[in-house]
């Protein structure tokens, strides 16, 4: 069931990378090229568009089963542990609340569990964010098992300065706590409790958007407290693994988790003190039940679909034929335009591999300027997406207040100019064919991928043939995903790497991506200072952004900052995906909702009678 919010990170996309993901055989070239692709206006006669554009949601009725499905194992139940895994943040998502929620069709904010307001001392130069929580926000236990808890301030509080807070627990939101200061100092946001209801976060100096770095959700203090207070860090990292009785783990979302059986389901039971109601004065969500099937693959979620055995199914582009050809067996399939989100193409260029050649390489932007000159969009979108795709050329994605249809990468696709940049550090082709630096050294480099990705391997595959049609040698290595993030984030032994890190509808979101000194600045993080003269900009800009309230002079800030991104070519992103989606004809279309910036709306559907 989707949940409309904003994380303070942009989190890896690597299973997903804008679609859903499959175990399959990697198709050859050769098959590749023999598809023929149908015509995207048929696609779209045939299928159903209905993106939400701000409409109300009608009351609706309680009852039925919600089923759907995921690829990976929960890692644990854990909000802090689970962040790290994106199927466990989700997992655990559906038993807590963020403070706030972004409307990307209106552009505000609006409240969720808490209400906010912003009071701004321009004199001071200082800030505050005052939340009022909900007074009916409760920690809850599946049939009343324990008393349950109204959720207070002391939650928040205890979250932000001692989970969060601690460096020694490694939460992704910890650096998102404290700001630059005019001199390069930094400061902590601090919080400080008005009332059991109230609370406020101050800034030490103005902020673009103080809802973003202070939107948040927590666990409940008495008991993550308790943990932290007897065992300490390890304590807090204990608690609620993947071991523990669900049913004891207490929930002030929609859902309560229940049961959980390795390999083959997750049972979540509809919370009846969830604070969100309809119009009607009815708690939500609809559905009494949620059954998450945990399913290998996508071939399998497939087939699962059409047995009838789950309500949605997002298509895969191999699948999109037989899916529409059958929508008389049940189902009713939907169109969304482009997504906003865009796999992408990066390059390792962290000095603990500077003993390589392909360090040499990767760290002149000509080199990264040619593989963009390379990349066949057209190739691809034809070949692997059908033609249901259209390349990603911008930084910021249209619902980003600072998109700019101006600023535009400027490395397309041509074998030629690839060729001058290359040949501009000194790389040339012998004449054999083969492309090699002034050293001798062929030009040969690793492209990792996820391996339980179809789409990303024929995609892949592209790339490695329009490189090999230059004398660049490219390896393919599929890597199991959890390796993957491990070789990213921890051992840093990779070459190229395509992946997908979200997309930032904010321009300061990617707080552990864009600056350098991110855990997540993909091609080099953890950087104590800026490695090169563009990334120190980078960093610059970043933070004057962040901190600049006038709107034209933010622009120019933002401007010069995706204009640098694109030239320097750190990340190359590839296409925005349409998408399609296929749900069950049994639910009532009156809520529904499905377009390229909310997803699947299925937080208030309902049966039809």
């Amino acid at each position: 069931m989707k949940k409309n919010y904003v994380c303070l990170a942009v989190f890896l996309g690597l299973c997903s990378i804008g679609f859903s993901i499959g175990k399959q055989e990697e198709y050859s070239l050769e098959e590749l090229e023999a598809r023929d692709p149908e015509g995207l206006a048929e696609i779209l006669a045939r299928t159903t568009s209905k993106p939400w554009r701000g409409e109300e949601f009608v009351p609706g009725r309680v009852g039925g089963t919600w089923n759907s499905s995921i690829t990976n194992e929960p890692k644990s139940f854990n909000l802090l542990v689970a962040e790290r895994d994106n199927e466990s943040s989700a997992i655990v998502g559906s038993m807590h609340e963020y403070l706030v929620d972004y409307d990307v069709v209106r552009r505000e904010w609006k409240p969720r569990c808490a209400s906010p307001e912003v009071v701004v001392n321009e004199a001071a130069g200082t800030l505050d964010v005052i939340y009022t929580l909900r007074d009916n926000l409760y920690w809850s236990y599946y049939q009343n098992a324990q008393p349950r808890v109204p959720v207070t301030s002391d939650d928040v509080i205890f979250w932000y300065n001692e989970i969060v807070g601690d460096p020694a627990l490694h939460s992704s939101g910890y650096n998102s706590q404290f700001v630059t200061m005019e001199d390069g100092s930094e400061e902590r946001i601090t919080i400080r409790k008005i009332s059991d209801k109230r609370f406020v976060f101050h800034f030490p100096r103005l902020d673009a958007d103080p809802l973003l770095a202070t939107n948040m959700d927590f666990g409940p203090s008495a008991i993550y407290g308790k943990a932290k207070r007897e065992r300490g860090v390890q304590g807090v990292l204990d608690l609620f693994s993947v071991a523990t009785d669900p049913k004891t783990i207490p929930s002030m979302g929609e859902w309560f988790l229940t049961e959980y059986i390795p390999g083959q389901r997750l049972v979540y039971k509809r919370n009846p003190d969830y604070w969100k109601k309809d119009s009607a004065g009815e708690t939500l969500p609809y559905p009494e039940e949620n059954i998450v099937q945990i399913l290998p693959d996508q071939n399998t979620q497939f087939l699962v679909f059409k047995e009838g055995s789950l309500e949605g199914y997002t298509s895969r582009p191999e699948d999109l034929n037989e899916l529409i050809e059958k929508q008389n067996t049940g189902y009713t399939v939907f169109n969304a335009e482009g997504s906003v989100n865009a796999p992408l193409w990066s390059f390792n260029q962290n000095p603990r591999n500077k003993d390589t050649p392909q360090y040499e390489w990767f760290t002149r932007k000509e080199f990264r300027q040619a593989m963009s000159c390379l990349l066949n969009r057209d190739r691809i979108i034809s070949q692997v997406y059908r033609g249901l795709a259209e390349p990603k050329l911008d930084f910021f994605p249209p619902p980003n207040p600072y998109y700019n249809e101006q600023i535009k990468l400027q490395y397309l696709y041509s074998p030629q100019r690839a060729l001058e940049l290359l040949r501009s550090i000194g790389i040339t082709r012998d004449r054999r064919g083969i492309m090699r630096d002034e050293k001798g050294r062929q030009i040969e480099f690793d492209l990792s991928i996820s391996s339980d990705n179809t789409v990303t391997a024929d995609t892949a595959s592209i790339i490695r043939d329009e490189l090999d049609k230059m004398g660049i040698k490219v390896n393919i290595r599929a890597t199991d995903f959890q390796k993957l993030v491990e070789q990213l984030t921890a051992t840093y032994d990779w070459q190229s790497v395509m992946i997908g890190l979200g997309s930032p509808f904010f321009p300061i979101q990617g707080s552990n991506v864009w600056p350098s000194s991110g855990n997540l600045h993909l091609w080099y993080p953890l950087q104590e200072k800026a490695a090169t003269d563009w990334e120190a900009r980078i960093d610059y800009l970043y933070n004057e952004g962040k901190y600049t309230i006038n709107r034209e002079k933010a622009e120019l800030i933002w401007d010069e900052y995706q204009r640098l991104i694109l030239e320097q070519c750190p990340v190359i992103y590839l296409l925005r995906q349409r998408s399609f989606f296929a749900l069950r004809n049994r639910w009532d279309l009156s809520n529904f909702y499905y377009d390229n910036l909310n997803g699947v709306e299925t937080s208030q559907i309902f049966l039809r009678p």
